[in-house]
């Protein structure tokens, strides 16, 4: 199975010059934690999600109009082709603990976005004697390598911010 198979099509998505003010209210009004951020090309450039708005703005002395989103955004990005196996997609996300990824052509152009949603949504138990191509097993083991949390705090230490 391909990542186009999967992946939704539809294209939300922000530039870096956007304030989080309109970033904040376009992933309200289309129920999402995610946008990719691209250039005038509609390269992919970065991502910036609703925690890196929540951040951004606990941390900066400034309203929401005033801060970019190409300020915050995640340099680093992850992200896979629509002819990418979906197997190769989920190592991808696994191994960055990311559960959505910008779907590119190979001039980095973006087609949509895979979401753990939409992979759980295709998902399939695999029937006596048979196969799947994206069985539940495999995407419960990809859910488990997002969620190792990075840092582990001991019994004994407090979480940055806890009271004692």
């Amino acid at each position: 199975m391909k990542v186009v198979n999967v992946m939704s099509e539809e294209e939300i998505f922000c530039g870096p010059h956007a304030n989080l003010a309109a970033a904040a209210e376009l992933l309200w009004n289309q129920d999402l934690g995610f946008l990719p951020v691209v250039d005038d090309e509609q390269k992919v450039i970065g991502v910036v999600t609703d925690r890196d708005l929540l951040i951004a703005l606990c941390t900066r002395n400034r309203l929401p109009r005033e801060v970019t989103v190409g300020e915050v955004c995640s340099g680093t990005v992850h992200l896979c082709y629509a002819d990418d196996d979906i197997h190769t997609a989920l190592q991808t996300m696994a191994r960055e603990q990311v559960r959505r990824l910008p779907v590119v052509d190979h001039k980095g152009t973006l087609q949509g976005i895979l979401s753990m949603d939409d992979v759980v949504d295709r998902s399939e138990p695999v029937r006596p004697g048979g196969t799947s191509e994206l069985s539940f097993e495999v995407v419960m083991r990809t859910l488990k390598r997002i969620y190792v949390p990075r840092v582990r705090f001991r019994k004994n230490n407090s979480a940055p911010g806890d009271v004692p």
